[in-house]
């Protein structure tokens, strides 16, 4: 059965196969039936997550996630990322919701910021 620790093991899995080494194949082992989307962007299922990924990684070779923390609850983990599309910009603060059954992603929300040059504090996105 999975834990709370294997689940976030699972979400971090995801962002390194899916978003920096672009391997689909890989992505799609920790991806379950049934898999709903709630970007509007992005078709449900399998094969909606993996347009939305070939889109990623022809428009933006160069694409790569940090992952600043993790929080846990249940079957439920978000994701607090830096994604940068392309190298030397300032990119985007996106916070990822996945919901895991049986240890396999099942359901995702986000929710993305685009990084402003100028800040009215001294707090950072991060």
């Amino acid at each position: 059965m999975p834990t709370v620790a294997s689940n976030k093991q699972t979400v971090l899995d995801f962002y390194e196969a899916a978003f920096n080494a672009k391997d689909f194949a890989a992505a799609a082992e920790l991806v379950g039936d049934g898999y709903t989307q709630h970007n509007p962007l992005i078709a449900d299922g399998a094969d909606g997550l993996q347009a939305r990924l070939r889109h990623l990684k022809e428009t933006f070779p160069a694409l790569r996630v940090e992952v600043r923390r993790l929080l846990a609850e249940d079957d439920y983990v978000v994701g607090h990322v830096h994604a940068v599309r392309v190298p030397g910009q300032r990119g985007t603060a996106i916070m990822d919701i996945f919901r895991l059954k049986d240890g396999k992603l099942v359901e995702h929300w986000d929710v993305m910021q685009e990084i402003p040059e100028e800040a009215l504090n001294r707090n950072g996105m991060f």
